[in-house]
């Protein structure tokens, strides 16, 4: 034990320790520059507004600023954006982030999806309208024929065709009711009054 505690207070220890301190801080230094130079430490690229951008200008818009992109899911159709243009970014525009950076990118969708028309035959246009307009989709108008059960939609139309429950339109269509106006239809009154 006594050696060792010379040893501890020799000149060759003292030296020894004082090269391995010296080395350790040139180390350190030399790999703090290394990630520096490496990881782009103090350089930042502003992110730009990409916002309705098509998808063929963001690509060129982020390439030009040194970034990445990836496009998720489409999101519901806004009609205040064009279509296949850029909804929504993250990071936001005006961030500070590094070179290479990966942006993510949601993209405006061609159109609105596609709903099912509900089984509204036989109901009042009432319930009818409050049904279309549960699913996305709504009324132009009111069309009235000769039928015995008043306000009762006997029939839908979209864009001049006849449609059915179950078909499918884009979410927000309008689509025309055929309801009857409570009169009983000419046909069914000759045929009562030739029995």
């Amino acid at each position: 034990m006594k050696n060792f505690l010379e040893f501890l207070k020799s000149k060759t220890f003292l030296i020894q320790l004082g090269l391995a301190v010296v080395a350790i801080v040139v180390i350190v230094f030399a790999t703090l520059q290394w990630l520096k130079g490496t990881t782009n430490h103090g350089e930042f690229v502003e992110v730009p507004d990409f916002s309705k951008m098509s998808v063929a200008e963001m690509r060129k818009a982020v390439e030009e600023a040194g970034l990445r992109y990836q496009v998720l899911d489409s999101s519901e159709y806004n009609p205040d954006y064009p279509r296949f243009s850029i909804l929504d970014q993250n990071p936001p525009a005006g961030n500070k982030v590094k070179s290479n950076r990966k942006i993510y990118f949601t993209v405006n969708p061609s159109g609105y999806k596609k709903v099912s028309v509900p089984d509204i035959i036989q109901v009042t246009q009432r319930n009818a309208t409050a049904m279309l307009r549960a699913v996305g989709l709504d009324v132009e108008r009111v069309t009235y024929i000769d039928q015995l059960g008043k306000d009762m939609v006997y029939n839908m139309k979209f864009k001049g065709k006849y449609v059915k429950p179950g078909d499918k339109l884009p979410k927000t269509s309008r689509i025309e009711l055929i309801c009857g106006n409570g009169t009983i239809p000419e046909s069914a009154r000759v045929q009562a009054d030739s029995q």
